[in-house]
């Protein structure tokens, strides 16, 4: 039984679940856009990389769509090895995703779990060592970022629009990071209702999930002018450093 009030997390506590099981649909490419280069390196090694620099990691499991699979084992090998990643096929969806990599956890030292996208490669070493603290003690915690934008909902009507206030709005980031066996128990109870992350799940057997202010240049690689942007974020980031 681990004392979460009064410990501090422990290294390798903390499995790192990457769903990179998407496709290139938006992104416009017949292939995963998780396979798209950021600064000479797909954008799923530098996401992963970062997760890897955290003490708290242990083991890193990544769910990729079955097609891709080959290019992991063969094209991607030293840098899956350089990372100890351990590789799951994926499913249709997120959720199939997520669980897949979730049943792959066999270490017994791991009590929390980090899910983190593939095409986030952005998030910052001071982010995840804040949402790490925060889920230890509350056991269920996202980064999010305040929604900045006015924001209008159609009701219908020849589009007609009314403005909703957004004081109380976030979007939500990754990683989301959980106790193992409360979100284990989230996917047991999840019964195939769609949900669009994991800390829904979570809400919805009754635990609260904190949310932990984040970076907002934790960009999601969605179209091919994000890269742009991440270039120009990672560049910065890198002079920062």
């Amino acid at each position: 039984m681990h004392d979460f009030e009064h410990s501090p997390p422990t290294p390798g506590c903390t499995a790192a679940i990457i769903p990179a099981a998407g496709s290139g649909e938006r992104f416009g490419d017949a292939r995963n856009k998780i396979f798209a280069t950021l600064a000479g390196q797909p954008i799923w090694f530098h996401a992963a990389s970062r997760l890897r620099a955290r003490a708290e990691v242990g083991p890193i499991v990544m769910a990729v769509a079955e097609a891709d699979r080959k290019a992991f084992e063969a094209e991607f090998a030293p840098l899956v090895e350089q990372l100890g990643i351990q590789l799951v096929n994926g499913g249709a969806v997120r959720t199939d995703s997520v669980g897949a990599a979730l049943d792959a956890i066999a270490d017994d030292s791991v009590v929390m779990v980090a899910v983190h996208d593939g095409a986030r490669p952005l998030v910052t070493d001071g982010d995840l060592a804040a949402v790490f603290a925060a889920a230890w003690h509350s056991r269920a915690a996202i980064l999010a970022t305040p929604v900045a934008g006015t924001i209008k909902r159609d009701v219908g009507y020849g589009r007609k629009s009314v403005t909703i206030d957004r004081r109380d709005l976030w979007t939500a980031l990754t990683p989301q990071v959980f106790h193992l066996g409360l979100l284990k128990e989230a996917y047991r109870k999840h019964n195939g209702r769609p949900a669009t992350d994991d800390a829904q799940l979570v809400e919805r057997i009754g635990h609260d999930v904190v949310l932990v202010r984040g970076a907002a240049d934790n960009l999601k690689i969605t179209f091919p002018e994000d890269l742009l942007v991440a270039e120009a974020i990672l560049a910065r980031q890198t002079n920062h450093a």
